[in-house]
């Protein structure tokens, strides 16, 4: 069965990651990762990480995926130095400088070359392999056909990752020079500004004053704005051309995007290995996915040559996520004389995210489960005071839940 492997941007994003069925979580330190503006991990909480995955027995992977200039190494070599002992199972590393460095310093560890390699090709991965790479994510303008190609010529030891959800990028596999020339971020170094969004307009020399729309429909034309992935619907698919490890980005999404996606390929992945010939794709978790932020969806190249995917966003807009209400906690005691459980449900602890209200139109998703819709009839204060919302975040507050809710689970807003 393939590695379902989710983005950690920070702990909160990890626990939620592991939580709701990833095998492992890939995260960055405050440095050389290629999501510089995720919140990322310090030293210290690198080996808080490893040690709270590993209890968990999932694994780590840490992204040293930048394109590190002269002056960097130095720097670079003292965090390698500083994290050596902290157990991380795999580097994801990009640069051939960086790969000689890790090496040197860590010696013989597990490397996977990250798609910023843009990996096209048997050649190109037999190359790799032979320079001791365990990994190769897979650059993302591949089709099916190609990657059962590559496979195919690859040592069975060797094994091959790829992005199966998330944003995607209009330039080869992220190597871009569009963010540093407009505004001095370096894409290749982790700071992109996501130029391929913004709206454009054509400028007439003479009359600078008097930019013209490059108008396509009435929202405008948007001629580097990529849709999202989502291959939900083609697990089988991805299976059968041999990808070992489904990859979900969003280091810089909500935990409760992570939560959602995660849940919803982790069943996906689930139920095919589960029923095999029989597997039938269940619509509900096309359903779970439309929940989360997001882009219009495609499946990206697997199924076309780039040039006949639908790959074009019609908006530089996202289609915005359900409210993410609440975490279910249990640490929270009941007070006296408030009664815990009656026939309209139980009143379970939660810890706020967002404001939630008596009447709210409300869903709890747990592991392994799609959302659970309720109606809020009754929220009390962690005093065990009646309150008609709960507006402040971060507070602790109790809600009768109609089911059984546990630890971790999250309500989020419903269908009214």
């Amino acid at each position: 069965m393939a590695e379902l492997l989710s983005p950690a941007g920070n702990f909160e994003k990890l626990k939620a990651a592991l939580l709701y069925g990833a095998d492992a979580v890939y995260l960055a330190g405050q440095r050389f990762g290629m999501r510089s503006a995720a919140d990322n991990f310090t030293v210290e909480e690198l080996y808080e990480a490893a040690k709270y995955i590993h209890a968990r027995g999932k694994k780590l992977y840490l992204t040293l995926n930048t394109m590190p200039h002269v002056d960097e190494y130095a720097a670079l070599e003292d965090f390698l130095v500083a994290i050596k002992d902290a157990g991380i199972d795999a580097f994801i590393v990009a640069d051939l400088g960086v790969i000689a460095l890790i090496k040197r310093v860590l010696g013989d560890v597990e490397l996977h070359i990250s798609t910023q390699s843009g990996i096209v090709s048997p050649q190109s991965a037999l190359a790799y392999a032979a320079l001791g790479a365990k990994r190769l994510v897979l650059a993302r303008e591949l089709t099916l056909t190609e990657i059962s190609a590559i496979r195919a010529a690859l040592p069975r030891g060797i094994e091959l990752e790829c992005f199966v959800h998330g944003s995607m990028c209009v330039s080869y596999s992220g190597r871009c020079m569009l963010s540093h020339h407009l505004t001095g971020r370096d894409a290749n170094r982790g700071a992109c500004t996501q130029p391929c969004r913004w709206n454009y307009k054509i400028v007439e020399e003479k009359r600078p004053d008097v930019p013209l729309p490059i108008e396509e429909t009435e929202l405008g034309t948007f001629i580097m704005s990529s849709k999202d992935m989502c291959t939900v619907e083609i697990i089988p698919k991805l299976i059968e051309a041999g990808i070992d490890s489904f990859k979900i980005e969003g280091r810089m999404k909500s935990a409760y995007y992570t939560a959602v996606v995660t849940n919803a390929y982790r069943m996906a992945m689930d139920a095919y290995d589960r029923d095999g010939e029989a597997y039938r794709f269940d619509e509900r978790l096309l359903r779970e996915l439309e929940s989360v932020s997001h882009r219009d969806y495609c499946t990206g190249y697997y199924l076309d040559e780039p040039a006949d995917a639908p790959q074009l966003a019609s908006t530089t807009g996202y289609i915005r996520e359900k409210a993410y209400f609440a975490t279910a906690i249990s640490d929270l005691l009941l007070p006296d004389g408030v009664e815990e459980t009656t026939e309209q449900g139980r009143l379970y602890g939660f810890i706020q995210r967002n404001k939630v209200s008596v009447g709210d139109a409300a869903e709890i998703i747990s592991p392994n489960r799609i959302g659970r819709g309720f109606t809020v009839t009754e929220l009390y204060s962690e005093d065990g005071e009646p309150i008609e919302s709960a507006p402040h975040p971060a507070q602790k507050f109790f809600v009768r839940v109609p089911f059984e809710v546990s630890e971790g689970d999250i309500m989020r807003s419903g269908d009214n």
